[in-house]
């Protein structure tokens, strides 16, 4: 594909979602928000009608009127360049998760994903046969040595100059390649026809949305980057009651969950931080605060899950004796 022919995609994806957002922005009002905010995400909630750019009246969920993805459009070409100066980078503190699950959810109400589909999941881990548990949440590293990105025979998964990597699934041809390369298994596939808004279904594809989703194609964590033109965090950091993500960029020296702004190399020298299979040489861009000193008792994470939930970690529950078989 040409520069003329990303540009040329990226103007008509511009002008028809132009038109959605008008009618959004007319019954909402203004969109934006403070970054520094913790604000909850949107849920599912009360119906409203609003007349669709083809003219008919349409009723949705309001929820969506609230999501500013749609109004911060690129070209193809900006999305695979990324950010300027930027240098995208995320801290978890192991300390303070207690498995809420709020930043699994926000996630994937963010990107319309069904409930079996997770970009950002949390484990349950240990260490050794005699270290307790704790919860950790793991999503993609957007690594600066990535492998999926060198298996890719269609350029459809690419590193942008902010850190970045991203899927355009507009090229993906469903192979699997970055999906076996990937040595965190982050990356989910769409095996079935994804469930979308009506307004979303025509939109011209966008590497820095991942909507709309497309059957055949792989998914995964995106950083949320259409809401970091905005200043936005993004809604795994907004979400977490307990403060447990820090998001910034690296070249500022600057990170915050929402709540409190530190130094990143402050944060990850005073906190012996360290970057989860790091051996591998594949240079994750997230780095974790070990879980010391912890906050809730791993058993809190545990006991107010669903069933299937609970089949999940019910092993490393038993082998910790927070359970009786």
């Amino acid at each position: 594909m040409t520069q003329e022919e990303i540009h040329a995609n990226g103007r008509r994806g511009f002008i028809k979602t132009a038109a959605i957002a008008a009618v959004a922005t007319a019954a909402c009002g203004s969109l934006a928000c403070s970054c520094s905010s913790k604000k909850e995400v949107p849920v599912a909630g009360d119906k409203v009608k609003l007349l669709s750019p083809d003219g008919e009246i349409v009723e949705i969920d309001s929820a969506y009127l609230n999501h500013q993805e749609h109004m911060a459009i690129v070209s193809k070409l900006e999305a695979r360049e990324g950010m300027e100066g930027k240098r995208f980078v995320m801290v978890v503190d192991l300390s303070r998760c207690k498995n809420a699950r709020k930043c699994v959810s926000a996630c994937q109400k963010w990107h319309y994903r069904p409930e079996e589909t997770e970009w950002l999941t949390v484990k349950l881990m240990k260490d050794s046969d005699k270290a307790a548990p704790y919860w950790f949440p793991k999503q993609c590293f957007h690594c600066d040595n990535p492998p999926c990105v060198k298996v890719c025979p269609v350029d459809a998964t690419f590193k942008r100059q902010d850190g970045l990597v991203l899927i355009d699934n507009d090229r993906c041809i469903g192979c699997k390649f970055c999906m076996a390369a990937c040595p965190y298994s982050t990356r989910v596939f769409n095996w079935d026809e994804p469930e979308m808004p009506f307004d979303l279904k025509g939109l011209a594809a966008n590497p820095e949305t991942n909507i709309p989703a497309r059957v055949g194609t792989v998914e995964k964590c995106d950083f949320c980057p259409d809401r970091a033109r905005e200043g936005l965090l993004p809604p795994c950091v907004e979400a977490c009651p307990n403060g447990v993500f820090y998001f910034g960029d690296e070249n500022e020296d600057s990170v915050t969950n929402g709540d409190e702004t530190i130094a990143f190399s402050q944060l990850i020298k005073e906190r012996a931080a360290y970057r989860y299979m790091e051996e591998l040489g594949t240079k994750p861009r997230v780095y974790y605060l070990p879980p010391k000193d912890r906050q809730f008792p791993v058993e809190r994470g545990y006991e107010n899950l669903s069933d299937t939930l609970k089949a999940r970690f019910k092993d490393v529950m038993e082998a910790s004796g927070g359970i009786t078989k």
